[in-house]
Order: C-alpha cells, then sequence, then structure tokens
C-alpha cells in the first residue's frame, strides 16, 4: 500500500532515507479508518500500537477517582498517540484515547517497531527523535501547569494551537488545561469583552 503524502514529508523531515529504506520502513505501518467516539486504547489492556495521525483528531485521557476526565493530550494531523508507558513497557494501559472526529491513522504494532530499531539505525534515529519530542513536549505541558495561570495556560494555547482550539470540544480544551468548563466559558467571556 502507498502510504500517504503527509507520512512520507513527515519521515523526511526527520531521517533522510533511501527509496528502498522508506519502503521497508512503510511498510511496517498499517491505515485504519475511525469514527468519531471510536476507542484505539482502553485501560486494562495493552496498547498494541503507536498511531500516527494522518486526518482528523484524537483525544487521550484519564478517569479520576471522583470520575472527572483529564485529557492528557490531543493529537491532529502530523502527530502521534497512544498509551506510551503501556506501549513501550507493554503493560496494560492507564489510559483512554478516543477519535473526536472521523480520523485516518498510521499504526505501527510493538513488534514491528523493535524489528525496524534493530534493522537499521536510522530507523533507530526516527524513533529517538520523536520520542525525544515528545518528552520535551511534556515537560513543557507540566512547567506551564504549574507555574500559569488558568487564563495564562488557555491565552498560550490559543496562540500554539489557534486551529486545533477551533475543532476541539470545549469540555475536552477544559480538561487539557486543567480547569472546568464553566470557568474556561468565564474566560473566555472576559477575553471578548475586553475586545469590545
Amino acid at each position: 500500500m502507498t502510504e500517504p503524502e503527509p507520512f512520507i514529508r513527515y519521515i523526511q523531515r526527520t531521517v533522510e532515507l533511501t527509496e528502498e529504506e522508506l519502503t521497508e520502513f512503510t511498510a511496517a505501518f498499517k491505515l485504519k479508518k475511525l469514527k468519531k467516539k471510536q476507542f484505539i486504547i482502553q485501560p486494562d489492556f495493552i496498547a498494541q500500537y503507536r498511531s500516527y495521525v494522518v486526518e482528523g483528531a484524537l483525544r487521550s485521557y484519564v478517569i479520576g477517582q471522583d470520575g472527572v476526565d483529564h485529557t492528557i493530550n490531543f493529537a491532529i494531523e502530523d502527530w502521534w498517540v497512544s498509551d506510551l508507558n503501556s506501549y513501550l513497557y507493554q503493560k496494560p494501559a492507564t489510559m483512554f484515547v478516543v477519535a473526536i472526529e472521523d480520523s485516518t491513522v498510521l499504526q505501527i504494532e510493538y513488534e514491528n517497531e523493535q524489528r525496524l530499531k534493530q534493522a537499521n539505525h536510522k530507523f533507530e534515529t526516527f524513533f529517538r527523535i520523536a520520542a525525544e519530542r515528545t518528552a520535551a513536549f511534556h515537560q513543557r505541558r507540566i512547567i506551564s501547569a504549574l507555574t500559569r495561570t488558568a487564563e495564562e495556560r488557555y491565552n498560550d494555547f490559543l496562540l500554539v494551537y489557534p486551529s486545533v482550539a477551533q475543532r476541539l470540544p470545549q469540555y475536552a480544551i477544559a480538561s487539557y488545561l486543567g480547569m472546568t468548563t464553566e470557568f474556561l466559558s468565564k474566560i473566555r467571556n472576559h477575553k471578548v469583552r475586553k475586545k469590545n
């Protein structure tokens, strides 16, 4: 199967592969179409795949003991999603990952990823760079959550992800930013009043 162009461009931005290497690398991925509200990972089951988003949007979240859900991540086009702790260590997942739009993803199984890493150092480099980007993103997110006000976090989110904010449900954005939907509405209303 021919892999979607966005994925080829993503690979080429990350590592330099020959045509043969590119063919070998992309052959390890399977295209999957998801319907809105379809889950690809659920708690207590091992995450078998890491998914690259070709089209659409997904949300990963956990549910606290109080029954409140907490958004860990979003994934839109050109982003990756999984329960990484489950995927990398092949342990039961603790997160849900669900499509919030009809979506298309490319998935690689854990065993196939390991095989690629062993076969070619360029493939290993690709996954290392992806892991480094993920680690840096999560560090920025933690620092922001600990040091910025709720309004600052929302403003930062709009600044960095303006198109994403238009596509995501308000409850999911509020959950991601660590606030209630009602509090996010107050912040948004306050911003509207300040503009007028």
